[in-house]
């Protein structure tokens, strides 16, 4: 830390890391602003823009029609005339906050009124106080060390009665020179649909009431200067790391641009009694020179917080789609031995090992094995499992029961409901209320005991429907805020107990993705839909928040459940190879050499897992709907990179341009490569293409590939043929 001269009654502080620079202004005992929040600024430039800042109000002047300037949380008896940062009340008074600042904290040590500071990663506390209302207020904001910017309020109540929390909605202030808009739509089998469209005045607000992030999420919203794409433009992405309800909106007004976002309560949820706290989710913002830096910044977040990161991805069967509900153990016992010899590493038994569970009607909430089909329980499977040297992994969905179960009918009571009747069942089945001490205590015992009699090391966790009409069942009161609450005490209790343990989030695809539930779990399920050309898209785009190594990237059957299209094994292994690869198919139904393509595709993956996992993600520079797309990740030194590029549904050309980002412009490097047999007829294969080995060559073949230039391969480009449509390339790239 270091000291810059000081500006009278006004307190700044300089957060600088990674490129990022942040200025909070604190004036008076008025709550901080954000004056600067974007590319790195020098000490004399933080003091322009902290003196600049000193000049706006703060609050109303008498007479003037000058913009109020919002703080970190702008407060309506202040001027502020769009959403509040906290809507609370006491029975309809006491709505009104206007808090003072009384102290102000950095990494600990305090701040004084009037001193100027400038440090690196660092987190800034901010105590508040509003006498008239007794409500307090701690406003925490920290940069991190990836160059993260994230911030969370915990309200107080210090009077008399209840203090209902109707909302609480920071504003992370944006440069209005942001005038665009990336964000994404979406529903089952089909998420992270691109829209893209202009800032204008108003909020652009979205909003889940799903119980979940929801299906049809945007995850993160893309505020940027007009024209941003991958690798151009400033560009601001944020994010509501929160695992129920939330809203996720741009807010633009009088000389004001901001993201705001939070978690969204029902009436009732958090009410506050004498004494009582409550905390927010935080809300996440990242600063970049395209959405590639941008996001960056996230995953390198995430692999310093995550247990994935300890050890390489172990490839992932799942034999759902193999055998369904109709489970057998000679059958599994030979799909774990096909699995094995082609190179797995984990073998996930998912729904329908479970007492009375022979379809999705039932069984629910009955967490023991069937006695029917396992007579001597899961042991079995398990230890032939690891017998061949692969992990075991068991699927569960805790939170929900079927009517049509034991314990439905034992603890009907343990349902959650707002009315006297259910709510509407989805996929048969209700949700269990874990915020009930004993029905939490149920569930955590039935997997705590299954996971250490059988060594289980991953549990895949599902999640198939949203949280409808969900009331505590004693009350009606609803309970979304203290469901998500519980899963997260369920789910850090589990890994407390069994330190080793991987868990997936899944919720129905890709229906629960957001920092909060990546805090507990290894990675997500992306989608239901496995058809690899929706999958690239998918992968791209969720890819904005979450590291290609917590993405399940899975080589499924040839005709997709989903679409009904049908891809050859190369498009659909090279897809996935960007991820956490796995393989959800009937092994029994491989020929010899299609087991054989599988192998060599889980041996490239393996070969290259740790560049995966910790290289950096570059995506498309350009976005038209007839270029071809592109995806790849780079090492940290520009020293060896992977791409996968995928020809556009059609186009006028036969052959597109197409620069590989990140390599080192003055470097020189061999290309491996993997291409579909059908990319187009000879003439439209460029001599780059016909020579380069295969992407598994032996490395005498691979010395003897021609060299390039990082300046032609990223800046000028190479040619890519666009003859036939969905056709997949895998492009290895390795430092002279």
């Amino acid at each position: 830390m270091s000291d810059l001269p000081a500006t009278p009654d006004l307190r700044v502080i300089h957060l600088q890391c990674d490129g990022v620079s942040v200025v909070l202004t604190q004036r008076g005992t008025r709550l901080p602003a954000i004056a600067h929040w974007g590319a790195a600024v020098q000490g004399t430039d933080a003091e322009w823009l902290a003196a600049a800042a000193a000049t706006v109000r703060g609050d109303l002047v008498d007479g003037s029609d000058a913009p109020y300037e919002p703080s970190l949380l702008p407060e309506h008896a202040l001027g502020w005339s769009g959403l509040p940062g906290l809507r609370a009340h006491r029975a309809g008074t006491a709505w009104s906050s206007r808090f003072d600042v009384t102290s102000v904290e950095v990494d600990g040590r305090a701040l004084r009124a009037g001193e100027v500071l400038q440090c690196g990663a660092a987190l800034i506390a901010v105590s508040a106080v509003d006498g008239q209302t007794g409500t307090v207020m701690l406003l925490e904001v920290e940069l991190t060390s990836s160059g993260l910017l994230r911030t969370r309020a915990t309200v107080g109540n210090r009077g008399d009665d209840l203090l209902e929390i109707e909302g609480v909605a920071p504003a992370l202030a944006i440069p209005t020179s942001a005038r665009e808009i990336l964000d994404f739509a979406g529903r089952w089998g089909t998420e992270k649909l691109p829209q893209r469209h202009p800032v204008v005045t108003g909020t652009h607000l979205r909003e889940s009431r799903h119980g979940r992030p929801g299906l049809d999420a945007t995850g993160v919203t893309a505020i940027g200067t007009p024209g941003f794409d991958s690798r151009q433009g400033e560009v601001w992405l944020c994010h509501v790391g929160w695992s129920g309800n939330h809203t996720i909106g741009v807010e633009r007004t009088d000389g004001h641009l901001a993201f705001r976002g939070g978690e969204l309560l029902l009436p009732g949820e958090i009410r506050l009694g004498p004494g009582d706290d409550h905390r927010t989710p935080w809300l996440y913002g990242a600063y970049g020179v395209g959405l590639d830096d941008a996001s960056s910044r996230y995953h390198r977040w995430l692999r310093s917080a995550s247990r994935a990161a300890r050890r390489p991805r172990p490839v992932t069967l799942n034999v759902w789609e193999a055998v369904l509900f109709d489970h057998d153990l000679d059958v599994l016992a030979e799909l774990a031995t096909r699995a094995a010899d082609l190179g797995v590493e984990r073998f996930v038994l998912d729904d329908g090992w479970f007492r009375g569970r022979h379809d999705d009607t039932r069984g629910l909430g009955d967490w023991t094995p069937d006695p029917e089909r396992w007579p001597d329980g899961l042991a079995p499977l398990a230890d032939r499992v690891r017998s061949l040297g692969m992990e075991f992994g068991l699927w569960f969905e805790p939170e929900m029961i079927n009517e049509d179960s034991d314990l439905a009918r034992e603890h009907p009571d343990w349902i959650l409901r707002a009315r006297d009747e259910l709510p509407p069942p989805v996929r048969h089945q209700q949700v269990l209320d874990l915020d009930n001490p004993a029905a939490f205590a149920y569930i955590l015992r039935s997997i705590d005991t299954l996971v250490t009699d059988l060594g289980i090391a991953y549990l895949k966790w599902d999640h198939n429907r949203d949280l409808v009409d969900a009331g505590h069942p004693s009350s009606g009161r609803a309970a979304v805020h203290d469901q998500t609450e519980a899963l997260y005490r369920l789910l850090d209790e589990l890994r407390a107990r069994h330190p080793q343990l991987e868990i997936e989030s899944c919720a129905s695809g890709g229906g629960r993705i957001d920092l909060g539930i990546l805090e507990r779990t290894d990675r997500v399920h992306t989608s239901d839909n496995h058809d690899p050309v929706e999958r690239a898209r998918m992968l791209r785009w969720t890819g904005l928040l979450v590291p290609p190594e917590m993405l399940g990237s899975h080589v499924a059957s040839a005709r997709s459940a989903t679409t009904g299209r049908t891809h050859t094994l190369h498009t659909r292994s090279a897809i996935a190879l960007l991820g956490h690869v796995g393989v959800e198919w009937d092994l029994r139904e491989l020929d010899e050499d299609e087991r054989a393509v599988v192998a060599r595709w889980i041996s490239v993956f393996k070969r290259h897992r740790a560049l995966i996992a910790s290289g950096r993600v570059v995506g498309d520079g350009e976005w038209d709907d007839d270029a071809p797309t592109l995806r790849g990740v780079v090492a940290e030194d520009g020293g060896t990179a992977l791409y996968t590029l995928v020809t556009p549904p059609r186009s006028a050309d036969s052959r597109r341009r197409v620069r590989l980002p990140g390599l080192r412009p003055d470097g020189h490097y061999r290309l491996a490569v993997a291409q579909d047999d059908s990319l187009g007829p000879r003439w439209v294969i460029p001599a780059w293409l016909r020579e380069a080995p295969p992407l598994d060559a032996d490395p005498a073949a691979l010395e003897a590939a021609p060299v390039l230039s990082g300046g032609q391969l990223s800046g000028v480009g190479l040619d890519l043929p666009t003859f036939q449509p969905d056709r997949v390339i895998t492009i290895l790239v390795t430092a002279v």
